[in-house]
């Protein structure tokens, strides 16, 4: 990797909650987290999914974070923990899992630096952190959540579709959420092209990166010809600098059943952003992974 030191005091805790097997998008992510020299990583959390694509999507996840990891030459060198295997059933019951447990336990731990949670996909396990241990929203933590519908309407979105009741929690609770809707997360186009010449060439997780996009994209007729939506690595561009876009402040809204936004004003402003500079992520990205493919 580049030489470059970042002192501990000024790295930022990082806690990835993500659907890993999903799609294709959130493997960039996770490479992308790993890689960043500024994040201290303190765990992964391979998420659900629902249950139209699989009946286990949590276990898929689990799975395709250890392939990562083992593709990275890092297996064991990242914590990896379960998440929930599916949807809380209410707003007041959560599901205990090694994810949300270690969410409290990270959030409550006597450490001066901030704690990023970074939420690609449903928001349940750190929805029933929040329900199990509510004083963590009064500690020093933000959760950056890829989801929900354009504002300020709002409406069927995929990750939100997932656990409506986990969105609720989170967005009537006091913690602090920067919110990536979906018209913005949808501005990190990359075309094959481009992925076959700056991350295919990049070690074997470069290859399984590129290939598995095309291969994904493939496995279908309607989904693109030559190109993906990086939707996922968004989060982690915020993270490492939170004006990687424009964001306003905006009362949070509450979920309605069929997903539209309830703007009753009953709640603390959260950040939502309008637009994503994808050049500073996808750069990063590149740069990073060319970097760490020559050093292995």
């Amino acid at each position: 990797m580049f030489k470059f030191n970042i002192p501990e005091e000024k790295k930022v805790r990082v806690i990835l909650s993500t659907d890993l097997k999903n799609e294709v998008d959130d493997q960039f992510a996770m490479v992308q987290a790993v890689l960043t020299e500024s994040f201290d990583l303190r765990a992964v959390i391979p998420s659900h999914f629902g249950p139209n694509k699989s009946p286990h999507s949590q276990k898929d996840s689990y799975d395709e974070g250890m392939l990562i990891l083992e593709k990275m030459g890092m297996s064991g060198k990242v914590r990896l923990l379960n998440g929930a295997s599916g949807a809380i059933p209410d707003e007041n019951t959560p599901i205990v899992s090694e994810g949300s447990s270690f969410i409290v336990d990270e959030a409550m731990r006597d450490d001066p630096r901030p704690l990023y949670i970074a939420v690609l996909g449903t928001m349940t396990d750190i929805a029933s952190a929040i329900l199990t241990e509510p004083k963590i929203c009064g500690q020093n933590v933000t959760v950056v959540w890829i989801g929900g519908r354009d504002w300020p309407d709002g409406g069927w979105e995929y990750n939100l579709n997932n656990d409506v009741s986990a969105a609720n929690v989170l967005f009537k609770s006091e913690m602090p959420v920067w919110q990536i809707p979906r018209n913005v997360y949808r501005m990190m186009p990359v075309s094959f092209a481009e992925l076959y010449d700056k991350v295919r060439s990049h070690g074997e997780i470069g290859r399984y990166l590129a290939e598995n996009v095309v291969d994904f994209n493939n496995a279908a007729l309607s989904r693109p010809a030559e190109y993906r939506i990086l939707g996922d690595s968004p989060a982690i561009g915020v993270i490492m600098y939170g004006d990687c876009g424009e964001w306003e402040l905006r009362p949070a809204p509450e979920f309605a059943e069929d997903m539209s936004y309830i703007h009753n004003g009953k709640h603390r402003p959260i950040r939502v952003y309008k637009n994503i500079n994808s050049r500073f992520i996808l750069e990063d990205f590149y740069a990073k992974l060319k970097s760490f493919a020559e050093e292995i």
